[in-house]
């Protein structure tokens, strides 16, 4: 029997490959679905089955494509959704077979109300390992806040009651020697305390995993539900891509990598109103791009941003990419649900600033910089755009917070006839910020570079952290 985890870092992500005795099953599969078939092809297995543990918000699953392409079942646990495709609605401890291997499904309703987890029992009939998807994470459990957003009558309050039964009757009578494989590590949006580790002993777990401690019912909900941050607004679309259907990626594909010259680059920009995303490297978006377009980073966490700052999954975008890197981007838009590119500029910026069409730039100079002027002016404006539990860990003295997470409010922080320095923790999240604002009109914003590890770095700053107040008047 093989068990595969197939992790994907900008979406923190975990995919399975089962496979015993020349039938494979796929959990949870990313959009792009021709590495699973190629790994099966390879090893002279069929996929089988394709389980899915709940209806996931944070990115489109590759599971009506995989079933599509193989003939594999796509099986999800108990729900009353009705779905946009063929699947098996599985009962509560259902089983399927997977060559001398057998998966039970272990419906665990609280993340979601048709979260399931899947059972693995290897070839000799022993317990194995747990997939848990948004139930159980390695160090955290999933947020119960999701699925209010698209069920009617359910509050977080009720869906964090049915996780702590779920988790108490469902997860922890298991064997501690399971292996546990979660959906989701440190990263996602999907939970609040995740740890970098992407799998452990459920023993472990019921050690050192805070939600799995000895606690009332009132106790696990207000525990699981604090410090919990809005969702981003993409996760709701998402949600009924993977209830309703989606278009094949290799439609996707066709559409968007279309390569465009400037001319027709900009023609299309004119004529659709199209959102141009430039997916180069912030210090080099900085020196020159098109005008009103937004940069936000291939090599981060593309795609986590691209949902924060993209509220419509249906906005047509254009892209500007690193020649050779147009087809990953457009297929790591698409894993968000995000299907409408509408093509890319052949030949990349070079191209276009060599036909001699408008070009802007953003200044960024270096914590050195910084330190000088602050020095002639102890009351220079400075942003600080990191997460507000960031800033209030440290902070330059006198810096204000406005969080790159909640930029609509952020922005009215911002006077247009003023000159701003702006910084995050590294330089992605600043350059993001200062090219939507740019766009918006706002065009005195200076970006640090390098960030607050520059400016840490530096040793020329005075830095402060929060103070929580005694009193609360």
């Amino acid at each position: 029997m093989k068990i595969e985890q197939i992790y994907t870092g900008c979406l923190a992500q975990g995919a399975y490959y089962i496979e015993s005795d020349g039938e494979a099953a796929v959990i949870d599969p990313l959009r792009e679905v021709q590495p699973y078939i190629e790994k099966a092809e390879r090893r002279n297995a069929k996929i089988k089955y394709v389980f899915e543990t709940h209806f996931h918000a944070d990115f489109v699953s590759g599971h009506k494509d995989l079933a599509a392409k193989t003939g594999a079942k796509i099986v999800y646990g108990p729900t009353p959704m009705k779905m946009g495709f063929e699947a098996i609605i599985a009962e509560d401890n259902q089983e399927f077979q997977i060559g001398k291997a057998k998966i039970k499904v272990i419906h665990t309703p609280g993340h979601t109300m048709e979260s399931s987890c899947y059972l693995l029992f290897n070839e000799e009939g022993k317990p194995e390992a747990i997939f848990t998807g948004d139930t159980l994470f390695i160090g955290d459990v999933g947020r119960p806040d999701l699925a209010q957003k698209v069920v009617e009558d359910l509050t977080q309050d009720k869906l964090a009651g049915h996780l702590y039964e779920s988790l108490r009757n469902k997860i922890m009578p298991l064997p501690d020697d399971l292996i546990v494989y979660p959906a989701h590590g440190a990263g996602s949006a999907c939970g609040k305390n995740m740890s970098k580790e992407t799998s452990d002993t459920l023993g472990n777990q019921k050690k050192t995993n805070y939600a799995l401690q000895e606690m009332t019912k009132e106790e696990f909900i207000k525990e699981v539900i604090t410090g919990l941050t809005p969702p981003p607004a993409y996760f709701p679309q998402n949600v009924m891509l993977n209830i309703q259907g989606y278009d094949s990626i290799d439609e996707v594909l066709e559409r968007g990598v279309k390569p465009l010259s400037p001319e027709e680059f900009e023609t299309v920009a004119n004529e659709t109103g199209a959102l141009i995303l430039d997916t180069r490297a912030p210090q080099v978006f900085n020196k020159g791009f098109i005008p009103n377009s937004i940069n936000i980073g291939i090599d981060g966490s593309f795609a986590v941003w691209v949902g924060a700052m993209i509220p419509d999954v249906k906005q047509e975008i254009l892209v500007v990419a690193e020649e050779g890197r147009e087809e990953e981007v457009i297929t790591r838009l698409a894993r968000v649900g995000y299907d409408y590119s509408l093509g890319y500029l052949n030949g990349g910026f070079a191209s276009w600033k060599k036909s001699g069409k408008e070009i802007d730039s953003i200044t960024s100079i270096s914590a050195a910089e910084l330190a000088k002027i602050q020095e002639a002016d102890p009351n220079v404006p400075i942003l600080d755009v990191r997460k507000n539990s960031e800033f209030l860990s440290e902070h330059i003295k006198g810096a204000e917070n406005a969080p790159l997470d909640y930029i609509n409010e952020s922005m009215l922080k911002v006077d247009k006839n003023k000159t701003y320095y702006v910084h995050c923790a590294g330089g992605y999240r600043s350059m993001v910020f200062n090219s939507i604002l740019r766009a918006r009109g706002y065009d005195n914003l200076i970006d640090v570079d390098g960030g607050f590890k520059a400016i840490k770095e530096s040793g020329k700053f005075e830095v402060t952290d929060y103070v929580c107040p005694t009193t609360l008047l």
